[in-house]
């Protein structure tokens, strides 16, 4: 059977860093002209910076600045360190910084980028105290980078302003693959597990400290990211045990949850690859074989990283290769996430929570032909016959009820012959299954939770792929032009005019979330998102052909699959 690549994946995320002088002039593209005004400035504990200001959006920008010691040299694979030096001149804010290097992200990437950005509307004081917004992104913690022009934060700062909520925007590097998220005997020894977490959390540090100073509110922070970016957000909840740490009021998760949908590889099990890489890069001899990876050029060990012969590139066809999650470091974390959840010790804050109609498509595995195939799936997830019986049970070949509905009948050729049953359970194993057992979670807490699934085909994708992996997307950011997005794939291009409208609603039931913990003051649509009560589960339906463009129905689709793969994901999954 062929499988798509854990990178093919997260290809809706994968983009390579772009710098001021793209990203920015993208966003202006539309109003024409260069925007760009006199230079603000923020003065944060460490000195001042100075920024851009943008006279067509009339926001401010403050962009790569370093919220930690660069992990460069000494500091390679290890635990981010907080900012040492201070300055008595403005330093230039005016640029993204690189990426982080990552799985084939190399042209224009660093390891030194562990960098923010800040975007607020122009005319603030330092004294104003507005709401913020901190994204995280995605792509399977091997790719991707806040300088990402499908991650522009001026256009949903901009509606925050329209709509009378005014926020502030921030956004955030990590690093990723080996470089954040490596794992081995050797490394859980040192402490030096969960790196790219760590990073996050660091940053989330710096905010509390330094947000003030560009007119945001420290108390008032919310957490939000999608995919790996959504998962981040789930792991921060439940980080060190879910101890509170004052670091953010909210959380918000498109399509990633606390609990992953990979199985928690031990160091035992990471060992292997690590080693692999030791001996390619000269290091086997060395009495410390972390210290050694610390002198290897940043180029040759790039190349041992993205090497599929050394660190094989994870699929999505079971649990093969290293993987780029969680790991049990008994530090930052400390428990499988479910458990956890189970027990209470996660950070009790409200949550936004969702995911895609068609999330399965994005992860399904190719060439799924008879009941035997299927079985192969269930059991490379390492289940045993007795989990495999009841999982071919409650996923039947039936093509009616799998996924993408809008893919009538028996897939076309190529696709395999139970490829929509395939696609509802991967779907559902990676996403729907935890964001149901959060939300279940979150209201037998009684902590506020709202929980959607969004049900829209983007222009260009087709039928074949429905509502996939990422789509919500520019609707949540209100970027209704595709500023990112290649010709002929922008999302709202050549569409009705609902889909500007359900961005609209989209966006503002965000930034309601964001200002208020309540997405019900978005002042759009006259559709109230209830919250989730695990007594009457009901979720927010997004969909351009409804009424309203939006609807609210019980969480019931696929209730006997997702309901037992969520009952057992501690158990099936290890998790």
């Amino acid at each position: 059977m062929a499988s798509k690549s854990f990178v093919a994946f997260h290809r809706l995320a994968t983009w390579s860093t772009i710098l001021i002088t793209g990203a920015l002039c993208a966003a202006f593209e539309k109003e024409g002209g260069s925007g760009i005004a006199a230079h603000p400035q923020a003065i944060v504990r460490n000195g001042t910076y100075y920024g851009l200001h943008s006279v067509q959006y009339d926001q401010d920008y403050f962009l790569g600045m370093p919220f930690a010691q660069q992990p460069v040299g000494d500091l390679r694979l290890q635990t981010p360190q907080p900012l040492n030096t201070s300055w008595s001149t403005a330093r230039n804010a005016t640029e993204y910084s690189p990426a982080c290097v990552g799985y084939g992200q190399t042209e224009g990437a660093s390891e030194a980028c562990l960098t923010l950005n800040v975007v607020r509307p122009g005319g603030i004081s330092s004294d104003e105290r507005l709401p913020v917004a901190v994204w995280i992104y995605g792509g399977g913690f091997t790719s991707g980078s806040s300088s990402n022009p499908q991650y522009n934060l001026s256009f949903i700062v901009d509606q925050s302003v329209k709509m009378g909520r005014p926020m502030i925007g921030v956004s955030l590097n990590y690093r990723l693959h080996c470089w954040g998220f490596m794992w081995s005997k050797e490394i859980k020894d040192s402490g030096v597990g969960n790196l790219g977490f760590r990073d996050q959390r660091l940053a989330l540090h710096w905010i509390q400290e330094n947000v003030a100073a560009f007119g945001g509110d420290p108390g008032q922070v919310t957490i939000w990211g999608e995919s790996a970016g959504g998962n981040s957000v789930g792991t921060q909840l439940i980080a060190y045990g879910g101890r509170n740490d004052g670091l953010f009021r909210a959380a918000i998760s498109e399509s990633g949850a606390p609990s992953t949908y990979d199985r928690y590889q031990t160091a035992e099990d990471w060992q292997p690859y690590y080693d692999a890489i030791v001996n390619a890069s000269g290091c086997s001899f060395a009495a410390d074989t972390l210290a050694c990876l610390r002198t290897v050029p940043t180029d040759t060990l790039h190349g041992i990283f993205d090497n599929s012969s050394i660190v094989p590139v994870h699929t999505l066809a079971g649990l093969t290769g290293p993987q780029f999650v969680q790991v049990i470091d008994g530090d930052f974390i400390q428990e499988s996430s479910t458990i956890q959840l189970q027990k209470g010790k996660f950070v009790k804050v409200p949550y936004l929570i969702g995911g895609n109609a068609d999330e399965g498509t994005s992860f399904a595995i190719e060439g799924v032909n008879t009941d035997a195939d299927f079985r192969e799936v269930v059991m490379d997830w390492g289940l045993g016959n007795g989990t495999a019986d009841i999982l071919e049970a409650l996923y039947p070949d039936i093509p009616e009820i799998g996924i993408p509905a809008t893919m009538i009948g028996r897939p076309p050729q190529g696709y395999g012959y139970q490829y929509k049953r395939v696609a509802a359970f991967q779907g559902d194993v990676n996403i729907h299954a935890a964001r149901r057992l959060a939300s279940q979670v979150w209201s037998a807490n009684n902590i506020s939770v709202y929980s959607y699934l969004f049900d829209v085909i983007n222009h260009g994708v087709g039928p074949n792929a429905g509502a996939e992996h990422g789509s919500e997307i520019p609707y949540v950011f209100y970027n209704v032009d595709g500023v990112g997005y290649d010709a002929g794939e922008k999302p709202m291009e050549d569409e009705p005019p609902s889909y500007q409208r359900l961005a609209a609603m989209m966006s503002r039931m965000w930034i309601s979330f964001v200002a208020t913990m309540d997405p019900n003051h978005s002042g759009v649509g006259r559709t109230k998102w209830p919250a989730y009560d695990i007594d009457n589960p009901e979720v927010i339906f997004f969909d351009t052909n409804v009424t309203n463009l939006a609807y609210v129905a019980a969480d019931t689709y696929r209730a006997e699959g997702i309901n037992y793969i969520s009952d057992n994901l501690a158990v099936l999954f290890g998790h």
